[in-house]
């Protein structure tokens, strides 16, 4: 009987004893954690903070292994604050990556184990630390144009900080080089919504909205963005392009105008300018657009060929004309638009149209031998 009593009182010594040694080995990571935020505060530096921290989970490891401590809550907040944080300071990628790992690892552990939000602190600031983490490994993806993984990290710390405009732009951008397009116009509302002036974010999504035949959303948001950048001249550009594709010509028009009080030597929107008047049938102001815009830039093949339609219709509306000069002014019209055809089909031969009214000319003119080359031409391109 005695036998048996001392067998076990000495068992409930060591179960005991077991106990207040595991205890003891949470309060040393405790404390752990209390002499790494000093360290924190008192800007020590990051090999003294690593000391510290390797001695909170020397501790955490003999707690880990416990029956008991091992479904602590604590145990593993602790375990992931200290993680998380040496994977930010650690200077070895190989380290730094392996306290990441551990850290993602115990902060869903204690997620899960913490029903009462006890340790809630411990586990915020844990998330915090990881999600700098994940920006880290986020934008090192990035600019090794590894897309893929680049989004999957940037996008969790994106929603976590919504009001950080340079985040949710290159979420958006990995997006978009993934496809995902729908994602990257999340993304890029989401910079826009929280002030971002960039104009190229302003014509990407345009762009984006009108490939999903949303064109007043498209407007719209190129409004958004010349609000914010006035006069900027590929916002205006795309602005212009886009209302003449939706026949808001009255619209585009005004805008051209203003615009060319401050852009005087823009040869676009002198070109723009010139295709409203065309559209509009007011061929004479659309010639006198087009050459202004050639003589900011003489190579303008755009220009050239649609100032030799210019031309045509001016000459086919004077042949309506009961002036008694008006087949001189017919032929002279024509020359016009012969001289323009010829200089578009020298800098760019293969466009099938510049040959094919330059055959309708040398028809109407009768010269036969310039159709048949330009004929052949025309079946070779």
């Amino acid at each position: 009987m005695q036998n048996c009593l001392k067998i076990s009182l000495t068992a409930l010594i060591f179960i005991s004893f077991n106990a207040v040694a595991q205890k003891s080995q949470i309060l040393i990571a405790r404390n752990a954690v209390g002499k790494l935020q000093a360290s924190i505060a008192n800007k020590e530096d990051e090999k003294k903070q690593l000391s510290i921290i390797n001695e909170g989970l020397k501790s955490i490891e003999s707690a880990e292994k416990d029956n008991k401590t091992k479904n602590w809550t604590e145990t593993w907040s602790i375990k992931s604050y200290l993680t998380s944080f040496a994977s930010l300071i650690d200077t070895d990628p190989n380290n730094a990556n392996k306290f990441y790992d551990s850290a993602v690892e115990a902060i869903e552990k204690a997620k899960s184990l913490d029903r009462y939000n006890d340790n809630g602190g411990m586990i915020k600031a844990s998330s915090h630390n990881i999600l700098i983490k994940k920006q880290e490994k986020g934008n090192e993806a990035f600019f090794n144009n590894e897309f893929k993984e680049a989004f999957t990290d940037l996008k969790e710390v994106s929603d976590n900080f919504p009001a950080d405009t340079t985040l949710a732009l290159n979420t958006a951008i990995c997006a978009l080089n993934i496809q995902a397009y729908d994602e990257s116009l999340t993304y890029f509302k989401r910079a826009k919504e929280n002030g971002i002036r960039n104009p190229s974010v302003f014509q990407k999504m345009a762009q984006m909205y009108v490939v999903k035949s949303e064109n007043e959303t498209a407007i719209k948001t190129l409004e958004d963005g010349l609000v914010l950048n006035p006069f900027n001249r590929f916002l205006t550009n795309d602005y212009i392009n886009l209302l003449l594709d939706t026949e808001n010509y009255s619209k585009a028009q005004g805008l051209i105008e203003n615009n060319l009080k401050v852009e005087k030597g823009n040869k676009l929107l002198y070109f723009l300018y010139g295709y409203l008047q065309q559209v509009g049938g007011n061929n004479a102001t659309a010639i006198l657009a087009y050459n202004k815009a050639l003589s900011t830039d003489q190579n303008y093949f755009d220009a050239l060929y649609q100032l030799s339609l210019a031309y045509i219709n001016t000459a086919n509306e004077t042949l309506n004309k009961n002036d008694a000069d008006k087949a001189s002014k017919y032929n002279g019209l024509i020359n016009h638009a012969q001289f323009a055809l010829q200089r578009a089909n020298e800098i760019n031969p293969n466009d099938k149209k510049t040959v094919q009214l330059l055959i309708d000319i040398y028809t109407k003119k009768k010269l036969t031998d310039k159709v048949q080359e330009l004929n052949r031409k025309l079946q070779e391109l």
